[in-house]
This record gives structure tokens, sequence and C-alpha cells, in this order.
């Protein structure tokens, strides 16, 4: 056998070696991972970087080990080895891992142990605390008594106090003091006041170490018999205690050898001051006596020991039974059997005196707690034990005869496996080939999805730059309104083309929402102005009306709110042929406060006559609502509404429609991703089926709910709940997303008027009352001609309008003719304008026209402010008739900022040069374009002239990050040079990046390129300047 097949041999055996040990250490490590030793280390010192650093490593260690192979194999092949050395290798193999078995054994049985001395300090610690804890509460009630003595017993004469008093107090208040097995309080007596003292308490002060001496039994005990305390310079006998150690009163405490030198050091000390254990009286258990000095009034805090002495008026007493107490605290421990507790005085290191409890225990195990009651010159400890025996420790023989098992396995198998390794490894890399792919593919897939959302959204965004700038040209209201309806119609197809997006967004868990301030009213006048043609072309009447409460701004995402808004509305006008179309937002308080909100099952009561599905059974399985509107009688209550207490606003939007309903065997499918409600549905209407399923999502995201009722052939309910911010009393600084600029600015002109509403239904005269009360006008609602008339001949107050439905019209036109001839001969001024609302404007027109009536002023539905605004104008001859220009304001403060400035536009599509030009030289701006990252570099090499670059991101040849580093690069440079004297000007020219959809990733690639910040495609004259007012002034 050649040398070059051992050292080919070898290598193969290294390598299993190799991979063998780190599968073991890879094993031990996830124990010690499971026993916790290493999680403070883990997250110290590796961390997610130190981790992702370890399988690199790894990776780079295995793929070298598989190139060596692979040459071997190569150049040498797979080749028997002699059996002598085979079993020589396997013999070592056996031994080797025998010992380390032995070693993972001995290894895991000492972790185990300290792991269980750590669960027994534990355990003692925790249980030394509570014991000193209680003691500390108890003792801090006796020094209070003591000075609830010293204030009413010698600070009152005659004393306030006496024995019965003191016994039924400390009787009462004996919970206070749960660790006490009673109170006494010793005053002090001098001799000379000996014989005074006895007379007026009519006993013998008695002697104590008499009956240390001679104790006497519980049941015959009786104080009479004690002898006199001997002749003594003072004395401490008990004057008063508790009942339960009543047995103690007259008794002298300096009698006693041990009482006599804990009362002196309390009154010397001024603290409390413990005894050695002792046997109590009657009881025979043992316990301490913790004793508190009583002095005079007015004894300074910091009294030198005499001055103590000398004030001195008694001794208050607390016994402690410390073999109960013990006991109290292990019962409120529910591991109380698991060890044994000893309490030992240890004031006398060579002779510790047992307190309680027993040394007795099957467990070498020991960990003593140090207790401190107060009492400097006594120590106490606590000492534990487990009470049983350790167990096995099996965790450790498992896995070191598991371990061994394997290593027994493996050397069987090697052979096998050396003769197999050349396969395995081809399939090893061919894994890794593939896994490669798969990764790049799923790379692909993202550079695939972010590349055609920013192909497509780039027409698009040229078309509404193009209407953007088209606003800003001289046109009238009605024009400007359709250029508005344009745009936000573009604006919803970018959103469309997004929902695929948004899925993929969802299924990886990275879809967000934003918070910016917004108007709700003028977001749903947008999705009305999306579907209004719709409507009028299906004559299926379509409305929103919006609660008073419902705060004017919130905060919140407007986009992903119109979003649901537009898929909820687009179902209703595919399936609706007749009836209406009824969008209503409330707030969650006035559902469940206001029955007014529910909608009742008669026809009379919805906006077209048709019945509907009773919205009430699409909340029902809410969380916001269960328990508080469990059935239509129910009492309401204000406590079921979310974040009573805060900022939050808790909105409930319905969608009801009157179309062709869901079939009961599909509704469970209903939010399903791309599933339609039966085959032919995708035929006739179209759509993905993904577009409730993204709905749900967002309700979720909103921290609401969304739900459904559906009967077929009447129609269908969508109700979601969704959770936003006031944006009027918040003190956050948030963006501004102004919607519709248009209904918040053009009703100035109508504040005072008053305008008549003449409509039959409720629910529809409720609706056009909400929509002309945004303008300001005071509206009054009648439901036929004669009401109209006889309101509007009461002349006190002028009617300035008058707006009739167009069925009350259509009706009866004589009715129609007689009332508008009334009107003329009223006399109060100028007759009032009418108005006529309807779903199609051509059939209204002809109606008026064939009736033989004057030409009225049509006004279509869905009403909406800007449109409602603008026919009202041109009728009345108020307001500006002309051409308000779109971001005015703005424009002013842009011109300002922008004026004779030097601006480069880098972009490669010529439609956003051209739609960025115009927005910047509408402002003043000198505009310089370039088409190329390549070409920007040029021209921002300094010096140059320029003020300030917007850079596009994506771009072929170079990008907008790479032509951006570059740049920064340069500014380097130079700049390094004026550290030195070669140049005279510091160079950053601002540069901001121009992009369709600025997420968070792309914001922060950015900032890390050297990018000044970003604006939107198309501009956004808000956005715009708050970019370009950080860099100009």
């Amino acid at each position: 056998m050649s040398l070059l097949h051992v050292f080919g041999f070898g290598l193969k055996v290294g390598h299993l070696l190799w991979m063998l040990c780190c599968w073991i250490a890879s094993m031990i490590s996830l124990n010690w991972f499971i026993n916790g030793e290493f999680k403070d280390a883990k997250a110290g010192l590796l961390g997610d970087s130190g981790s992702k650093m370890w399988f690199k490593c790894w990776d780079k260690i295995s793929s070298y080990s598989f190139k060596i192979h692979h040459h071997y194999y190569q150049y040498i092949g797979s080749k028997r080895v002699s059996k002598t050395w085979w079993r020589k290798l396997l013999f070592s193999w056996v031994v080797g891992w025998t010992v380390a078995s032995i070693w993972i054994f001995c290894y895991m049985s000492s972790q185990a142990t300290e792991k269980r001395k750590e669960t027994l300090a534990s355990m003692c610690d925790e249980r030394a605390r509570m014991l000193q804890d209680q003691f500390n509460v108890s003792m801090n009630h006796i020094q209070a008594m003591s000075i609830l003595i010293s204030t009413f017993h010698h600070g009152k004469n005659p004393s306030a106090i006496d024995q019965r008093t003191f016994a039924r107090y400390t009787e009462r208040t004996a919970f206070e003091r749960p660790l006490t097995s009673g109170v006494a309080y010793a005053v002090r007596v001098l001799h000379t006041e000996r014989e005074q003292f006895e007379k007026q308490q009519g006993w013998t002060i008695k002697r104590m170490d008499t009956l240390e001496q001679n104790p006497v039994h519980k049941d015959d005990y009786n104080p009479d018999l004690l002898e006199p305390s001997p002749i003594q310079e003072e004395y401490a006998p008990v004057i008063f205690a508790q009942d339960i150690i009543s047995h103690v009163v007259s008794i002298d405490m300096l009698s006693g050898k041990e009482d006599r030198e804990n009362v002196l050091r309390a009154r010397k000390s001024g603290k409390g001051v413990l005894t050695a254990p002792f046997r109590l009286l009657k009881t025979k258990r043992l316990g301490v006596i913790l004793t508190f000095a009583v002095y005079k009034g007015g004894l300074p805090s910091n009294a030198t020991p005499n001055e103590r002495i000398q004030a001195t008026d008694g001794y208050l007493g607390g016994v402690f039974d410390i073999e109960s107490l013990v006991e109290k605290l292990l019962q409120q421990l529910a591991s109380k059997q698991k060890i044994l507790v000893s309490v030992l005085d240890t004031t006398n290191q060579s002779y510790p005196i047992s307190m309680y409890g027993s040394n007795a225990s099957d467990d070498g195990l020991e960990h003593v707690s140090h207790l401190n009651f107060g009492d400097p010159f006594r120590k106490h400890e606590m000492c534990c034990r487990f009470k049983q025996k350790p167990p096995w420790p099996w965790l450790a023989i498992t896995t070191s005869i598991g371990i061994l098992v394997i290593a027994l396995l493996v050397g069987h198998i090697f052979h096998a496996t050396v003769n197999r390794i050349a396969k395995v490894e081809d399939d090893c890399h061919k894994m890794m080939e593939l896994k490669k792919q798969a990764e790049a593919a799923d790379v692909a897939k993202s550079q695939f999805l972010a590349t055609v959302s920013h192909e497509i959204r780039t027409p698009m965004n040229g078309v509404l730059g193009m209407l953007h700038m088209l606003m800003d040209t001289d046109l009238d209201v009605t024009q400007l309104d359709y250029v508005r309806t344009a745009q936000d119609s573009g604006k919803a197809l970018v959103a469309l083309i997004n929902e695929v997006l948004d899925q993929a967004k969802i299924e990886s868990g990275k879809l967000e929402l934003e918070e910016v301030q917004f108007d709700l009213r003028a977001v749903l006048d947008d999705v009305l102005s999306l579907f209004s043609g719709k409507s009028q072309d299906k004559g299926v009447e379509l409305a929103v009306y919006i609660s008073d409460r419902v705060p004017e701004m919130l905060i919140g995402d407007p986009g992903r709110f119109r979003q649901i808004i537009t898929n909820l509305m687009g179902n209703s006008i595919k399936f609706t042929e007749k009836g209406h179309i009824l969008v209503t937002v409330h707030l969650v308080e006035e559902v469940i406060d206001s029955i007014e909100v529910e909608t009742e099952s008669s026809p009379k009561n919805t906006l077209s006559g048709f019945p509907v599905a009773d919205r009430r059974q699409s909340w029902k399985g809410f969380r916001t609502f269960r328990g508080a509107l469990c059935t239509g009688d129910c009492p309401f209550s204000q406590e079921a509404s979310v974040h009573p207490f805060s900022d939050s606003i808790n909105l409930i939007v319905s969608v009801e429609d009157t179309g062709e309903g869901i079939p009961l065997e599909a509704q469970s499918r209903v939010f399903t991703p791309f599933m339609q409600v039966g085959p032919s549905i995708s035929r006739t209407h179209g759509g993905t089926g993904i577009g409730l399923s993204i709905s749900k999502c967002l309700v979720g995201l909103m921290k609401g709910e969304i739900g459904f009722v559906s009967i077929p052939r009447i129609g269908s309910t969508f109700t979601f709940t969704a959770v936003f911010t006031s944006g009027c009393s918040s003190s956050k600084e948030y963006k501004s997303q102004q919607i519709n600029n248009q209904s918040n600015t053009v009703s100035s002109e109508f504040p005072g008027m008053r305008a008549l509403v003449m409509d039959p239904k409720p629910i529809r005269a409720k609706v056009s009352r909400y929509h002309i009360q945004r303008l300001g006008i005071h509206v009054e609602v009648v439901s036929d001609w004669k009401q109209g008339l006889s309101t509007i001949s009461r002349g006190n107050n002028a009617i300035h309008m008058v707006l009739i439905e167009q069925e009350v019209w259509d009706r009866d036109l004589n009715s129609s003719a007689f009332f508008i001839n009334n009107l003329e001969k009223i006399d109060h001024g100028t007759p009032p304008k009418v108005f006529l609302l309807s779903n199609s404007i051509s059939s209204s027109r002809a109606n008026t026209t064939t009736s033989g009536v004057f030409d009225l002023t049509v006004i279509p539905k869905p009403l909406r402010a800007s449109m409602l605004v603008a026919s009202l104008q041109r009728a009345m001859g108020v307001g500006n008739k002309g051409n308000p220009r779109n971001g005015e304001l703005p424009s002013l403060s842009l011109r300002n900022l922008l004026l004779g400035r030097k601006i480069l536009i880098v972009d490669d599509n010529n439609v956003n040069l051209k739609v960025a030009a115009g927005a910047l030289k509408k402002y003043g701006a000198d505009v310089v374009s370039a088409t190329r990252g390549v070409e920007a570099i040029e021209l921002l090499t300094p010096p140059h002239q320029f003020d300030a670059c917007f850079m596009d991101i994506q771009m072929p040849e170079m990008d907008g990050f790479e032509a951006t580093r570059r740049i920064r690069d340069m500014e380097q440079n130079i700049n390094n040079r004026i550290q030195f004297g070669e140049s005279s000007s510091n160079w950053h020219v601002p540069i901001l990046a121009m992009t369709a959809d600025v997420i968070q990733a792309t914001h922060e690639e950015c900032l890390r390129c050297g990018m000044d910040g970003y604006v939107s495609k198309p501009f956004e004259a808000e956005q715009l300047y708050r970019e370009v007012s950080r860099f100009f002034h």
C-alpha cells in the first residue's frame, strides 16, 4: 500500500472524526442551553452577529473539508486498506469514546449538583428573607406601641391605660402582630418608690429567677406563690400584659439574669434587643423576647447613653414563639415539604442554640442564610437541607450511554461510510448547488417584483404628474373636479396594481401601516368619485354618511383605509344592479349607546326603499360588542368601547348594498385569498379574489375586526372596526396628508345660508343633510310639497335654496309646477334657488324640460363636497367660479425657497424628467436635466454652480445609489484638500432621492449612500417644501 493511499485514508478518517466531534459538541452545547448555563454568555458574547459569524465559519470549514476529499477521490480513488490498520483504528475509536463518555457523565453530574445547590440556596434565601421581613413588621408594631404607652400612660395624669384597657387593646390589635405570642409592659421603679408602688398596685413585686429554677406546670401555675423580688436599686415589674401572658404581671424583669442584661442594653442603646432562646412559661416552646425602652417625652434623637438611662420610664417586651413563627412561614410556601429548615442562634459560635428544626437529613447538601432581626449583638442563621437524597442523574447517564452507543454504531458502520463517502459528497455538492439556485431564485423574485413595481409605476407617475400640472392651469371648478377624479383614479389604479405586491407582503409578514394625519371625509369623497360613474350608469344610488361625532382629522394610514373601502364598495358595485349602496361611519360608542344607529328590517327605513340585510348580524361576533350587543334589546354600556381614556378613536364602518347577495355555501370562503364565490363570477365580473383577504389583513393591522351578513337576492352588509388616533388632540408631529384641500376651503362662501331638503325617506334625507351641512348651511327637511310651501311661507328665516329629491319631483309633475309657481309669488325678497338631486343627469333634465317647467339646476349623485360646491357656486353666483389653484399657499413658500436656484434632475425616463422639471420650474427654479448617473457625476464634479440635485434611484448603467457614493467621494477628496490649504471652499451639494414608493429599507439605503432625503414621484408640494426647507432658507 503506497504512502499516498494511507494519506488519503487519513483525510477521510479525519473528516469523519471532525464531523462527529462537531455533532457531539453541538449536542452538549444544546444541553447546556436547555439548562440555562450559557444564556447570558450567548447574549453577551455572540448575539445575532456572533451567531451569524459562527455559521459562516462552519460553512467555510465544511466546504474546505469537502474540497480536500474531492481532490482525494479525484486523484487517488477509494480503496480498501489493511485490516490491521482498520482494527487498530477501531480499537482506538472505542477506547477514546469510552473515556469521552465517562468524562461527559462526570461533567453533567457535576452540573446537576451545582444546579441543585443553587436551587437550595435560592429557596433558603427566600425563606430567610420572608422570616426577616415578617419579624420586622411585628417589631415596628411593638415599637409603635411603646410610643402609645409613653403618650397615654406616662404623658397623662392620671394614666389613660390600665391592665384591662391594655389587655383589650392588645387583644384587638393582635392581628397586626401575627408573629407575637404576647406583649407586656414593665415600668421602672426605684427602690425608694417600691413600697408606695406596691401599695398602689395591690401586689408585691415577684422574683423571676425562682420561677426559672422551679418551673411549675401550666395548669397549676399561681403567681402569688412566687418569692418577692430581693432588694436592689431599681425594679422593672410588669404592670400591663396581654391576657395570654397575664401570668407575668408583678414579675420583676430585672431579677432574671439574662432579662436584666437585655433590659439594661435596650434602654442604653434605644433600639430593640433580643434575648437568647428560652422555654416560654406554660407552653414550654422555644421563644425570644424583643425589648424596647420607653422614654420620657422630649428626649433628643442624639442623646447619650446616660441621658437615655435617666429618661427611661419603662420597658415594653414582645414574646415571639420562634417555632410557631417558622411554621407559619413554611405553611405559606407551596414547596415547604422539599427542604428542612433549622433556625439557630449563633451569638456564641462555639455553642449555637437550635431555635427550630432538626439536622436530620439524607442529603449532604447544606446552605446557610444569615438573619438580621435588628439586634446587632445577637446573630442568627437559617440552615436548609433537602429532605430526600438527590435523584439519579438520569440525563447524564442516558447522554453518556447514548453517546457511547452512537460511537459504537458509528464504528460499526464506519467501513461502509468510507466506501460511500464519495457518493455522499457528490449528493452534498448537488444539494449545495440547488440551495444556491433556490436562494438566487428568491432574490430574483424579490428583484423582479421591485423592478415590475417600478416599471409599472413609472408611466403611471408620469400620468399623475401631468394631471397634477394640469391642475395648476386655468380650470373652472367643474374641470378641476374632473381632473381630480382622473388623478384619484390613476392613484387607485396604482393601488390596484399593488394588491398582488400587498398579498406577497402579507404572506411574508412585512406589511406595515403608516401614521399620518388625514381627513376621513375627504377620503370617502374621493372613493365616491371613483365609483360615481358606474353607479350612475347602473342607476344605483351611492351614498356616504359620517356621524358628526367622528373627528374631522384622524391619525392613521389613509391609503390602507381607502383600500379597504375601495375593495368593499367595488364588490358592491359589481354585484348590485338596483337599489343602493350606503357607506356609514360611526364611533363604536354610538353603536353601543344609540338605537338610532341600528338598521330596522322595514324597507321604509332604507336609502332606496329596498330591503337590506340587518347590519347588526354582521358585527355580532366582534369582541368589541361581545356581551354588550347579545340581542337587540340588551342594555348598552359605554364600558364596551375600546380605549375609553385615551386619544384612540374606534370607528365602525358598514358598507350596505341591495345586490345579489352571497350564496350560503360560499360564505365560509369569502375571506380566502384567490377564491371566488363561483366559477361564473370571475367570467362575469372579473377580479382576482384577493381584495377581501387583503382587507381582512389590513383591518387586523388596524386593531379591528371585519364581518358580514348576506341574504341571497336581498343584499350584503360588510362591517369592520378600526382604531385611529384623534388628529386634533395629539401632541405628536405627524406628516399631514392633504387628500382633498377643496373640501375644506370651498365651504367658506355658504355659512349662514339656509336650505330646505324635500325627501320622504328619512335615511336619504339624513345623508343629504350631512353633505349640505358640511358647507356650513343650515338644513331643514320636509317630506312633501305641502310641508315645503308651509316652511317657506312662514318667513321666520329666509330659505336660500330648495333641494328636491328626484323621486318627489317625478311623482307628480303638476304638483311640481304648482310648487315652482308659488315660490315666485311668495313675498320674501329673492325666491330661493331650486335644485334637483338626481342619480341620472340626463333623465332628470329630460323630465324637467318636457314638463313645461323652467330648467332646474341638477346636482348629480352621489353627493360629495367638491361637486356640491361647484353646483351651488354656479347657480347661486357666489364664491370663486374660476380656477382655485392647487396648493396656492405651499406654492408661495416653495417659490421663495426655489426662486433662482440651479437644480439638477437625474432620471432615465423622459416623462419623469419633464414632470419633475415642470414642477420645479413652476416655483422659479433653474432646472438642468440629466439621464444617466455618469452624466450627473460629471456635472456635479466640483467646482459647479448647482444648489441641489434630485436623483432617481433605479437607472441603467449606474443607479442613483452608486452615483451618489461617487459624488460624495469626490466631495470628500476636495474637502480633505481644504484642510491642507489646497482649496478654499467646502463642498456638499444636497442630493434628494426620487422614487415612486419609498419603503423603510429604501430610505435607510438612501441615507447610507450619502443622500440627504427623498421625495415621492410625482412631487407633492408639501413634502417638497419640507425637504428643500432643510437646505434653502
